[in-house]
């Protein structure tokens, strides 16, 4: 017996309902970005190692999938080199290409490659899958979809607000609610400076990023494991579980940071953001968060997170400023901003709320019965004409039993089915049957149209 046929650990396969799902997702989330003048682009599956390598930090660089050179991939291995069973060397004679581990940096890669072709600012969306040589578990895979939004070439702040603009039409169009958390990375740089650990800064936003995850105690220790004194663990304290309202928490915060001009500078830049969409009436509650650290180590300013409030799931989306990224590929000087919808979360939140349009997850909406060629004939011009109207609309392929033909319609939920027969085609009508309510009624092409339009 032939063995069963499986697929890699950490992948799945997408049935017609579920990518029904998946691109109501999509299609909503790109009309959104579409309104505020975002292009869309894409970048390959893979990336040369030289362009992902080192831009994710260690761990990162674990988690990237590599490629093996095409051809006889061993011919520039010596057998002693085999024989050390150096991992990293041998990835690096073996490997040239790896899979996209994200696309921030693919877009960065981009950016360098086609810039005398962009207009800037350049504001962009990418959807497309990504691969992380990850341990598989609940709500992790190892491919994956992301769906992100960057604006290049802006230092400005309205960027920021536009960026948590998208984010809030986003959910409110999904019908969700959520928490949009925000923070600045130069704040934990001021923090990290006032309490005398500013070379840690680092390891002090890893830690304080897992607050969620694996609470405070464990923080400390991971702290501790980092090389802060308790003095420096002590002082940071009040300062990662400061409470109250937006503007309190920056009063505060810009005391504990008078002497610290980058941290100063976090703080002003938060309170712009903050006070500006303040007047955008925006349907989420936005919350200053100084414990957010989003673990990449390319944010320079603004950080932002989003949680569902209705759901127990990490974050649905993130981002934030980097400034330097594209200086990793020879070009300075170029600041970005961005977030990344987390489609997989997302797909789990709308299943577990029951968020999805039924229009977005119905199928065909008419099926035409097949009682022989004579029928059929007759039939196809209507089914011609129903598509036409926008109408989803299928014939059965084969003139077998009602029941069979029936049971097809019912099992793919199709709401309308068309019959002809002698009586129907000698008045030139059709008979409409809604499979909900069982009831029928004879029509014209046009009031079958009607009937579906209004």
């Amino acid at each position: 017996m032939a063995q069963k046929p499986s697929i890699p650990k950490g992948t799945r396969d997408f049935s017609p309902l579920e990518m029904a799902k998946r691109n109501y997702i999509f299609d909503t989330i790109k009309q959104v970005y579409q309104l505020y003048g975002f292009q869309q682009i894409e970048t390959p599956a893979m990336e040369t190692l030289g362009t992902l390598m080192g831009k994710y930090g260690e761990e990162g660089d674990k988690l990237l999938f590599k490629v093996l050179n095409s051809g006889d991939y061993l011919s520039k291995v010596s057998d002693d080199e085999l024989k050390d069973r150096n991992a990293l060397h041998l990835a690096a004679k073996l490997c040239e290409k790896g899979l996209r581990y994200d696309l921030t940096v693919p877009f960065a890669r981009y950016v360098v490659m086609h810039r005398e072709e962009l207009q800037l600012p350049f504001k962009r969306y990418q959807m497309q899958p990504v691969w992380r040589a990850d341990r598989p578990q609940k709500g992790r895979y190892r491919e994956f979809w992301q769906f992100d939004g960057d604006i290049v070439g802006s230092d400005s702040l309205l960027n920021e607000v536009e960026l948590m603009q998208i984010v809030d039409t986003v959910f409110t169009r999904f019908g969700v609610r959520i928490q949009i958390k925000i923070n600045n990375r130069k704040i934990l740089t001021g923090i990290a400076e006032v309490i005398g650990a500013a070379d840690k800064i680092v390891d002090i936003t890893v830690a304080i990023d897992k607050l969620d995850k694996i609470g405070i105690d464990n923080v400390n220790d991971e702290l501790r494991a980092d090389g802060l004194s308790e003095e420096q663990i002590t002082k940071l304290q009040p300062i990662i579980s400061l409470e109250g309202s937006n503007d309190s928490k920056l009063d505060t915060i810009a005391q504990v940071l008078k002497d610290s001009e980058t941290g100063l500078k976090g703080v002003e830049e938060s309170r712009f953001i903050l006070d500006t969409l303040k007047t955008l009436d925006l349907k989420n509650e936005i919350q200053l968060d100084l414990t957010l650290a989003r673990g990449l180590n390319y944010y320079t300013g603004a950080i932002f997170e989003v949680k569902a409030l209705d759901v127990q799931i990490g974050s649905i989306t993130g981002g934030g400023r980097y400034d330097n990224l594209t200086g990793i590929f020879g070009m300075p000087g170029i600041s970005g901003v961005g977030i990344s919808f987390g489609v997989d979360r997302i797909f789990d939140v709308l299943n577990t709320l029951d968020c999805y349009p039924k229009d977005a997850v119905n199928g065909t909406q008419l099926l035409f019965i097949n009682f022989g060629e004579k029928e059929t004939t007759y039939c196809l011009p209507f089914v011609a004409k129903a598509r036409a109207a926008g109408i989803r609309t299928e014939i059965y392929p084969d003139s077998s039993k009602m029941k069979k033909q029936m049971s097809y319609a019912n099992a793919k939920q199709v709401p309308y089915v068309a019959l002809a027969g002698e009586n129907e085609m000698v008045e030139g009508k059709l008979t409409l049957k809604n499979m909900l309510t069982g009831d029928q009624q004879l029509v014209t092409i046009e009031e079958l149209i009607n009937i579906f339009i209004l």
